[in-house]
């Protein structure tokens, strides 16, 4: 078995919302190993971006300890967090979340400048995150001018510029039709498989779970149910 490189003990969140205290994960414990992909399943409000925001240091765990590639991101600083997160950790969002202003090539480059690449390089490793999710033809394009399909494409050509260890991503089909989830699924299924990266992936839809390897089910902040995908491996 490959190394744990996302390691939860009795992880716990609450949330204070007025006077109720709300519990969205409740003494989780998970082993992610290299090269997985890894779907996390259930309702609204089971915990799964939770999970997904600790993981990535933007929340911190009431109690418990989150181990992500050796590190704990609950106790770095901003600036080394931000720095660390760059370095490891690359980003896919149900809403794109590009910069209308920037072009598909300026979008992807945009991560690469919290780095000390000169700028000719960053150029050249954005165009070639933008060829891997074929999009070569569109490095000038603003994202006005895309489908949702290749708008998401390009925010995966993103996460990927910093030659990340882990990709988030956080229901990345939800805002696409059947054909353009199903590119995408399979643009994170050749990620996983042809150039190994770790996957973990938030969804409520069970199609976009089955590309995954595992499936972790979710409920009331517990894991209820997990299930190797034979199918996906």
């Amino acid at each position: 078995m490959s190394e744990v490189i996302v390691q939860a003990i009795g992880l716990s969140k609450t949330f204070q919302r007025g006077q109720v205290e709300v519990t969205a994960l409740e003494h989780v414990d998970l082993n992610v190993h290299k090269g997985e992909f890894v779907a996390l399943m259930g309702p609204s409000g089971s915990g799964k971006s939770t999970l997904l925001h600790l993981i990535a240091g933007m929340d911190k765990p009431t109690e418990g300890r989150l181990i992500v590639l050796g590190e704990e991101p609950a106790t770095m600083k901003e600036h080394s967090l931000a720095r660390w997160r760059t370095n490891h950790l690359g980003f896919v969002f149900q809403s794109f979340n590009l910069i209308p202003v920037m072009t598909a090539l300026e979008n992807v480059e945009l991560p690469l400048k919290l780095t000390s690449l000169p700028r000719a390089r960053r150029r050249e490793n954005a165009e070639t995150a933008l060829k891997l999710v074929g999009l070569s033809e569109r490095l000038d394009h603003f994202p006005r001018q895309l489908s949702g399909g290749q708008e998401q494409r390009v925010a995966i050509a993103r996460a990927l510029v910093t030659d990340p260890d882990i990709i988030l991503a956080d229901e990345p089909t939800g805002n696409l039709d059947a054909a353009s989830a199903t590119d995408v699924l399979s643009l994170l299924q050749k990620l996983n498989k042809d150039f190994g990266k770790t996957i973990i992936m938030v969804t409520h839809d069970p199609h976009s779970a089955a590309a995954a390897g595992r499936l972790l089910h979710l409920d009331k902040g517990k894991f209820i149910e997990s299930t190797y995908l034979t199918a996906a491996t």
